[in-house]
């Protein structure tokens, strides 16, 4: 993308910041109420620009109304939710993490209202189906996959590989490969040139890039009913049998070769990202998150693959909007979500590489937006997606990352790391089952 875009796109999530921090100098002067809206998305991705027009329609159509749009972090958001959701000064619509771990806690507890008579009577469970809609509902133990609707994603999500083409052909890799045992070889190949194969981080804040790359390789081995076990605490899971051993296996040895780069205890996933738009690496694995930055910001042939040969891809629907139980501007936050799910707001996020649950993906002028929006269509289809490691227990986020950070560091084996996995799993299903 020309600078002059990329200029263009950093001014207008300025000028939307300095209006909705001022925000009575840029809406009506009517003394209306105050609807507050609180997210962790950075203004630039695809959700954010779709946001920032969700902003401008519901002004629009509720010209009394003041809007305040805050902008906190994921981590924060995680680490503040109980905290930030029972207080005197509640949101009236808030994103938040889902899975057990997080939003099913948030619904157990009572902080989030019940979405189930809007989703129907708004026709949010015509537009968000299927799988997407597992983490949208929690039963009364916050257990996901049933019960009522607490949270409505408008987005959907699937990590790949991106690759840095120029890269591959200086070191004579002709094509991504289409194996676990070609993408080996690609690691080694690219070593060899003098390249970091994979960029990564393991850093316990914020360094997700070696927990996504363990977890895909358990996906790729993985069948759906030894996913769900997993994900929604159906069945005892055994860390010690396939998927997990072999995928975990085979991941410290990559770790250890140094396929993923060195000192990663201290990266994040913001500095593996900047290290593979700078041409220090081969790959990257993130998700949709980044499709557009990268779109934009690489000054290189790219392109990307989803984990070769895999039976199911890590990904998911997005975060989730939810609205707090003691939220006083209940029916603004419904109309709120509406707005998201809207047909210009889903169509703008997809013309940004933003995978909308509720958009035209035919409708994507960009080709190469449009078929990586159509990769997603597929593995919705097919049922293909695995979701994201850290959402079936509480606490698991923050033991996955130390543990990764561990095995970066040399500090701990498959071994261990399975037997900690098993502990820890079987100690929080316990907790949230009764068995």
């Amino acid at each position: 993308m020309p600078t002059s875009r990329r200029a263009l796109r950093a001014a207008a999530a300025a000028t939307l910041t300095l209006c909705l921090t001022a925000v009575a100098g840029c809406t009506s002067d009517t003394g209306g109420d105050t609807f507050t809206i609180l997210q962790y998305e950075d203004p630039t991705t695809a959700q954010g620009q779709g946001w920032a027009r969700a902003v401008e329609i519901f002004q629009e159509r509720h010209p009394d109304v003041t809007v305040d749009f805050q902008t906190t972090s994921f981590d924060a958001m995680r680490q503040n939710a109980r905290i930030t959701l029972a207080g005197n000064d509640t949101p009236d619509v808030v994103e938040f993490n889902k899975g057990n771990a997080d939003g099913g806690q948030l619904a157990a507890q009572g902080l989030l209202e019940p979405l189930t008579e809007e989703a129907e009577a708004r026709g949010w469970d015509q537009l968000v189906t299927g799988g997407m809609q597992s983490f949208a509902r929690y039963d009364e133990n916050g257990l996901a996959g049933s019960g009522d609707w607490y949270g409505v994603p408008n987005i959907g999500e699937y990590v790949m590989f991106y690759y840095n083409e120029d890269v591959f052909a200086e070191a004579g890799i002709e094509q991504p490969p289409t194996t676990l045992d070609e993408l080996e070889q690609t690691m080694a190949t690219l070593q060899q040139a003098g390249v970091t194969p994979v960029s990564s981080s393991a850093s316990t804040s914020q360094g997700f890039n070696q927990m996504w790359l363990w977890y895909s390789l358990v996906s790729a081995e993985a069948d759906r009913q030894q996913i769900d076990d997993f994900m929604f605490l159906r069945q005892p899971v055994d860390f010690s049998a396939e998927p997990w051993r072999s995928a975990t296996e085979r991941f410290v040895e990559w770790t250890e070769a140094g396929y993923f780069g060195e000192d990663l205890a201290g990266l994040n996933y913001e500095q593996a990202t900047v290290n593979f738009l700078s041409g220090q690496s081969g790959m990257l694995m993130w998700n949709q998150g980044i499709f557009d930055r990268v779109r934009d910001e690489a000054d290189f042939e790219w392109g990307y693959f989803t984990m070769p040969a895999a039976n199911l891809t890590m990904g998911s629907s997005g975060h989730l909007w939810g609205v707090p139980s003691g939220a006083d501007n209940k029916d603004l936050a419904y109309d709120w979500i509406d707005i998201t799910l809207s047909p210009e707001v889903q169509n703008l996020i997809g013309e940004n590489g933003g995978l909308p649950l509720a958009g035209d993906t035919a409708a994507i002028p960009d080709e190469v937006t449009r078929t990586y929006t159509e990769r997603f269509d597929e593995l919705v289809e097919a049922d293909a997606l695995s979701f994201y490691p850290d959402y079936p227990v509480p606490g698991f986020l923050d033991f996955i990352q130390s543990n990764m950070q561990a095995i970066a560091n040399g500090n701990q084996t498959a071994d261990g790391y399975l037997t900690a996995l098993q502990e820890f799993y079987d100690e929080g299903r316990a907790a949230a089952t009764g068995s």
